[in-house]
């Protein structure tokens, strides 16, 4: 099994970079809210069968310029639900592209509400969609359950098994955000919970409540990501998480499972103390290590990073529910603050080999104009990146397709849209 995912990524390297080298010869324009090489579709509430068509147009040199394609996923009133929000975002062994989000049935208010976590597939690199699957769907009718919702997904695969997690919180009755209080049953607090597919996200599996596994019985709440998870090059599953300590005082941190998602332990928080972080992304590097980009909670204007290194030598105490703290060989480097982020979501991938992208509202205090940046160092330095969307846009989750484009699937307007661009296009240009 292990040789076979080594293959498999040695595979996507290759293509990944032939893609890049493919790509490069072409010269795009820079991208604003009317950029001439981009096409725009649109998908109704039931099944897509509308198809993409390459959009290209040539500069003053006669070149081909690279192209953004885009298709509105979900908009308000699709499927009779009011709103949609909250992407995430993979693609599975077989290439197909998974999309999950919020079905926020009654507004776009977050939990506690009548709230579903939605999925549509597509096996043609989003040209078209299936119909939209509710994968996770506590019973509204339950008694003082307001709504019992569930919300806020992260999505993961296991490159090794084929199987597709998705991760997300439960909130039985006010155990959301605010609502949440100590203990462990769900009448106390948000349940962090597990559905998965082995047959590539056509049928999920009931919901497996993990809280007991990762939680602390004195915090006030422990969930996911949201966005997307990723799979370490030793077949480590990872997704991104945040608990609230007794005080409230938040922390982003990681959950992971070295057994393929039967057993989950949580890493220490990120930033102790009392400098508040929440929803986060994270990214393997080459040497192993983690990259994390947190939403600061103290409202900077700027995106938060740390790295976390295993380490043999090195022991940190981490959250154990079992005994209070437990060992991890590892830890977290000193923070750093790099881009400018308006207290959101964000998306963070890695490419190839060396090189990350990030994407996220480019404004320190208002939810504006998504931007695609690159980093070839870590996460230490940032370009200026390239304009996707302009006017409001919210969070966002990208994936490197199978042919080696990038996806992100990202809110605007209150819409959930689709886009996917080659790398070139991200290299040509800056955005203003």
């Amino acid at each position: 099994m292990r040789i076979a995912f080594r293959s498999a990524s040695l595979w996507l390297h290759k293509l990944l970079c032939a893609a890049c080298m493919t790509a490069s010869l072409s010269t795009a324009l820079s991208v604003g809210a009317a950029d001439p090489t981009v096409a725009t579709l649109t998908s109704g509430g039931g099944e897509s069968t509308a198809t993409t068509q390459e959009v290209t147009t040539q500069n003053a040199a006669g070149k081909v310029d690279a192209v953004v394609v885009r298709s509105v996923l979900r908009k308000p009133g699709d499927d009779g639900s009011k709103a949609y929000r909250i992407p995430g975002l993979a693609t599975s062994t077989q290439g197909t592209l998974l999309a999950v989000f919020d079905i926020r049935h009654d507004g776009s208010g977050d939990l506690p509400a009548n709230i579903d976590v939605g999925l549509m597939r597509s096996t043609d690199e989003g040209e078209s969609w299936s119909a939209m699957q509710r994968i996770l769907d506590f019973d509204k009718s339950v008694p003082n359950s307001l709504g019992n919702g569930v919300g806020d997904p992260t999505i993961v695969v296991d490159r090794v098994t084929g199987t597709i997690f998705v991760a997300a919180l439960w909130s039985n009755g006010n155990r959301g955000w605010k609502g949440s209080g100590p203990g462990m049953s769900p009448e106390e607090t948000g349940q962090l919970v597990l559905t998965k597919s082995d047959d590539d996200g056509q049928t999920w599996s009931a919901p497996v409540n993990i809280t007991q596994q990762v939680k602390l019985p004195a915090w006030r709440l422990c969930f996911n990501g949201p966005g997307a998870g990723i799979q370490l090059q030793d077949e480590t599953l990872v997704i991104p998480a945040q608990y609230r300590e007794a005080d409230g005082t938040a922390h982003s941190c990681f959950i992971y499972s070295r057994d393929h998602g039967s057993s989950w332990s949580i890493s220490p928080p990120a930033i102790p103390g009392e400098r508040p972080t929440s929803e986060s992304q994270i990214a393997e590097l080459d040497d192993g290590s983690l990259l994390l980009s947190m939403r600061d909670e103290s409202r900077s204007g700027q995106r938060l990073w740390s790295r976390w290194t295993w380490h043999p030598t090195t022991a940190t105490q981490a959250p154990s529910p079992t005994n209070g703290a437990a060992t991890v060989a590892g830890e977290w480097s000193e923070p750093w603050w790099v881009v400018a982020d308006p207290t959101c979501m964000a998306s963070l991938i890695k490419y190839t080999d060396g090189q990350l992208l990030f994407s996220n509202p480019n404004h320190p205090t208002k939810r504006v104009a998504l931007t695609v940046r690159s980093s070839g160092d870590g996460g230490k330095t940032w370009s200026s990146g390239r304009l996707l969307a302009d006017g409001e846009c919210m969070y966002s989750c990208m994936t490197v397709l199978a042919s080696g484009k990038i996806g992100i699937l990202y809110e605007v307007d209150d819409t959930l849209t689709f886009a996917k661009f080659p790398y070139a296009w991200l290299e040509s240009g800056e955005a203003p």
